[in-house]
């Protein structure tokens, strides 16, 4: 027997935590359906940059902005550019008025589970299907064999999402990308040499086609995404369950780096595989009766432009903004969202094609210095 919700939102993460917080904000209390098996089952982990133009748009309307500015991480606007060589080409400190606060992925994440009502939130539950049931209503099937019905679905689950074959037969690419991603814990007393080199913020390190990208943690960690340009089986070829096997091949592609950024991978505490995908720049959709998307199961894209977890709270709060403005009319709520979402998420997409296009060129470090010091740049 299948239990009925008015509105269910499949994936707890900083999108569907975002719609949900800003129905709730407006009178309207959806359920939400997450397979972790609660709050604490993993570690988020992970810096993210919540940018004035979309994610602190998107905490503006759930009224957690101030609550936000709360567990900013200080001094991580701090940014550090370097070449192969260990060159520093940009240096910039964090003097407080920069408009792209750090903060950890998951003390945002605690901040929007905090802010809903007990019950509102299913853990443990896997979807496994679903399927139209006419006149805009839907039914979906998780691991555990149960069912629910709901009159608007909205599906928050990520990259892979299972929801997204309702409207879309899209699926994401290898973009050529992978990584490798490495931690160096108790940084500034286990690894100081790597911790000097990262500095307090953002870093990164471009050439020859190759780069890496870190960030300095709020636990006094650094983790590191070393990046490759490569085919996609690249990574089946790396034995990652032999730490210093898995060390020692990406280290190969960086025999002429500077001693100091190849310790960031040598001297890291874990190590990690890890494939770029990203859905074609542009994936649009006709407008299904009762089902829509956000985040990345809508618009999955590269992180090179910072845009992902932005994006995600943005499109989370315009839906149920746009839900608020609509009572009774679900159609007209969905069509005034996904017209706003997708030039908006076509623009960024583009955007992060072109950054990572420039990155990993075989002009990346100087283009990647000029678009810095030329002022182009958000700080």
């Amino acid at each position: 027997m299948s239990t009925h919700f008015p509105i269910a939102i499949i994936g707890g993460g900083l999108g569907g935590l975002t719609a949900a917080r800003v129905l709730h904000a407006n009178g309207i209390e959806p359920v939400l359906f997450e397979l972790e098996a609660s709050a604490a089952a993993r570690t988020q982990g992970g810096m993210l940059d919540i940018h004035e133009e979309n994610g602190q748009k998107a905490l503006h309307a759930a009224g957690l902005y101030d609550d936000f500015l709360k567990i900013v991480h200080e001094g991580g606007q701090a940014m550090r550019l370097l070449g192969p060589d260990g060159t520093v080409y940009v240096a910039e400190e964090d003097d407080g008025t920069g408009g792209r606060p750090e903060v950890d992925r998951g003390d945002l994440r605690d901040l929007l589970l905090n802010s809903l009502p007990d019950g509102a939130i299913h853990w443990g539950r896997k979807v496994t299907g679903a399927r139209g049931l006419g006149e805009g209503r839907h039914e979906v099937t998780f691991a555990d064999g149960s069912t629910i019905t709901t009159d608007l679905l909205i599906g928050a689950d990520g990259a892979w999402s299972r929801i997204r074959s309702l409207v879309s037969a899209a699926k994401p690419a290898y973009t050529g990308i992978s990584f490798a991603e490495t931690d160096l814990f108790d940084a500034d007393t286990r690894h100081p040499r790597s911790a000097a080199i990262i500095g307090g913020g953002f870093f990164m390190a471009l050439g020859n086609e190759r780069g890496m990208l870190a960030h300095r943690e709020t636990d006094g960690s650094l983790h590191i995404y070393t990046a490759l340009k490569t085919d996609e089986g690249w990574l089946d070829t790396v034995e990652f369950t032999d730490p210093a096997a898995a060390k020692a091949a990406v280290l190969a592609h960086f025999a002429d780096w500077d001693e100091g950024l190849r310790g960031l991978v040598d001297d890291a505490d874990t190590i990690t595989p890890r494939r770029i995908h990203a859905l074609p720049v542009g994936h649009r959709w006709d407008r299904v009766p009762g089902v829509t998307l956000l985040g990345d199961a809508a618009h999955v894209m590269s992180p090179f432009a910072g845009e992902g977890a932005n994006l995600a709270m943005l499109d989370g709060a315009e839906l149920a903004l746009a839900i608020a403005a609509h009572p009774g009319d679900t159609e007209a709520a969905l069509a005034a969202y996904e017209q706003a979402l997708f030039p908006r998420s076509e623009a960024s997409a583009a955007e992060n094609v072109a950054h990572m296009d420039t990155m990993f060129g075989r002009r990346g470090l100087e283009q990647t210095a000029e678009f810095f010091t030329s002022g182009r740049a958000a700080h």
